[in-house]
């Protein structure tokens, strides 16, 4: 009875889910991703991620010690942004493109903003829009699908995005056997990575759906065939991995869904009208930038008021 009535400060619930199991269950949905893409593009896929990894983690370290704060490397959250940077890079890409990657994702985007959960941007997502304005070459030099494990290393094509490019069959593009960044080019893996986070509660499926809906049915006015929509490009990886981010989406559904749709409607036009074949990135990155603005006009009216 002694401990019946201490009072302490907020939450006074306290959930045993924390930010190193949310993290954990991210880098466990990415796997299947991970497995397909060395199916497809060999190995050197397995030794990117680890360095984009080990780089993350790195600048995430130093950046902590430069500004003094506690490290927080031990959540797991460079980790993720370390194998989404990595996802969002063609196989053949430099690997000094990866710590390139990593300082502008940990360094300027997250640490000085303050670190996980002040970020204005998803990291990754900042990461791939520097690498592939700076780098296009490097950015757009896609690896034929299974040619790793062929004399022909050099073999590159055209992903689905491009303009006059040969397009897979559909059943291609939802296994993954496609041009296009490792880590986005298999449906499959994608979709089960996806469930997988549902399952586990770690996302809303809201803005996946409205995300991937919207840009569809856009793009099929536009257009476009809906389901190539669907299955080219890095829409699945940005709708369900990064478009999901917590602290650069907004809190309440109005807001989720008034995100989703923005993503869609801009990812639409960008690959309908724009000079860019692809905009997942700058969509999701245009929507991070008015997250602040949609939470102030979609935030709860308080009861009474």
């Amino acid at each position: 009875m002694e401990h019946s009535f201490v009072v302490t400060s907020s939450p006074h619930i306290k959930s045993p889910t924390t930010t190193t199991r949310i993290m954990l269950d991210v880098m466990i949905a990415l796997c299947p991703s991970l497995a397909a893409s060395v199916w497809w593009f060999g190995p050197r896929t397995l030794l990117m991620t680890a360095i984009s990894v080990i780089c993350c983690v790195g600048c995430e370290w130093g950046a902590q010690k430069l500004f003094r704060r506690q490290s927080t490397i031990s959540d797991l959250s460079a980790v993720v942004t370390g194998m989404l940077i990595a996802f969002n890079l063609p196989s053949t890409a430099p690997l000094w493109l990866l710590p390139i990657g990593a300082i502008f994702a940990i360094v300027f985007t997250k640490q000085l903003f303050g670190g996980i959960g002040q970020n204005f941007a998803n990291p990754a997502i900042v990461a791939r829009i520097v690498l592939f304005l700076s780098f296009a070459s490097h950015m757009t030099a896609y690896t034929a699908p299974g040619a790793w494990r062929s004399a022909a290393d050099a073999v590159t094509t055209a992903t689905p995005m491009q303009e006059n490019a040969v397009l897979p069959s559909l059943w291609e593009m939802f296994i993954g056997q496609r041009g296009g960044c490792f880590g986005e080019t298999c449906a499959l893996a994608l979709l089960v990575g996806g469930i997988y986070l549902v399952v586990r509660r770690v996302i809303s499926p809201l803005i996946p759906l409205c995300y991937i809906g919207s840009t569809t049915l856009l793009c099929w006015l536009f257009g476009a065939d809906p389901l190539y929509s669907i299955l080219s490009g890095g829409l699945l990886l940005g709708a369900i991995f990064m478009a999901t981010d917590y602290s650069t989406t907004p809190v309440t559904k109005a807001g989720k869904v008034i995100f989703a749709l923005g993503c869609g409607l801009v990812t639409a036009v960008i690959r309908s009208f724009g000079a860019y074949a692809e905009g997942v990135s700058f969509a999701i990155l245009l929507m991070n930038i008015l997250t602040p603005l949609i939470d102030r006009y979609v935030r709860p009216r308080p009861f009474g008021a």
